[in-house]
């Protein structure tokens, strides 16, 4: 092959990597993408914690954790809100952590064995009695059961009310993710509250949403691709189009289902 078929085909590569692209996360019924130039700047690694701006660096970090977190709990529909407190104090980010996994293996075992979706979050107490820790599951589970697995002082546990009539499990499922996400949002911007070294939030493994990779012409090739997906138009979206000071590549969210 000559010079220039070469150059022509690395050509029609390199063009057919641009355009727009969409994260379609279907269980989860949201997803978010942007433009995506042919062009491919060279990214230079920056070490851990050695951000230009590390304000800027926490927020972004603080927004990823939160879309992930928002997107578990909607595609396993965690609808119900928990909340495990220690009777004496826990001050060992730690030992909190090894106390949860041994609650929820406990928990799991007490409903049969089956595997068990759940996200949990820790919390400082306003007050000197240390950790505590929310949690939020996807099905109805007896307050006794949780109080006994977890063994250590108070539990407390509810589905969620005071919502829009007609609410569903995606939407009570968004809203729980919501709660959790303050929490996890102070690790990022608290230094009272960051845990160096550990998950700022965790989740039970094997039931992360699937990724769907769609990708088009334009924002609206994109989004009405995921419409066909999930059977109808978005019920919320955003652009960076409708940011005034938007300085990075045009970018789209979109959400469906209530």
């Amino acid at each position: 092959m000559s010079t220039s078929a070469v150059n022509r085909s690395l050509g029609r590569l390199i063009a057919a990597d641009a355009g727009w692209f969409f994260s379609l996360y279907l269980d989860a019924g949201e997803g978010g993408g942007g433009f995506r130039s042919s062009y491919k700047p060279n990214r230079a690694f920056v070490a851990k914690g050695s951000a230009a701006d590390p304000q800027r660096a926490a927020a972004e970090a603080g927004r990823r954790a939160r879309s992930k977190l928002r997107r578990y709990c909607a595609a396993n529909r965690l609808n119900r809100l928990g909340t495990l407190t220690y009777a004496e104090s826990c001050h060992d980010p730690q030992e909190l952590r090894s106390h949860l996994g041994a609650f929820f293996r406990d928990l799991r075992a007490g409903l049969g064995g089956a595997p068990l979706p759940y996200a949990w979050v820790p919390e400082w107490h306003k007050t000197d009695h240390g950790l505590h820790a929310h949690f939020a599951v996807g099905r109805y589970i007896k307050q006794r059961l949780i109080k006994e697995a977890w063994g250590r002082g108070h539990v407390h546990i509810k589905l969620l009310g005071d919502l829009p009539v007609g609410s569903g499990a995606l939407f009570e499922a968004r809203t729980a993710a919501g709660y959790l996400s303050k929490y996890v949002s102070k690790t990022f911007t608290d230094p009272g509250s960051q845990v160096l070294g550990l998950h700022r939030y965790d989740v039970a493994q094997g039931f992360q949403p699937i990724k769907l990779a769609l990708s088009g012409h334009s924002p609206g090739d994109v989004l009405a691709q995921a419409s066909d997906y999930l059977n109808g138009p978005p019920v919320t979206q955003w652009s960076s189009a409708s940011v005034e000071d938007w300085a990075g590549a045009p970018a789209i969210w979109a959400q469906w289902g209530a």
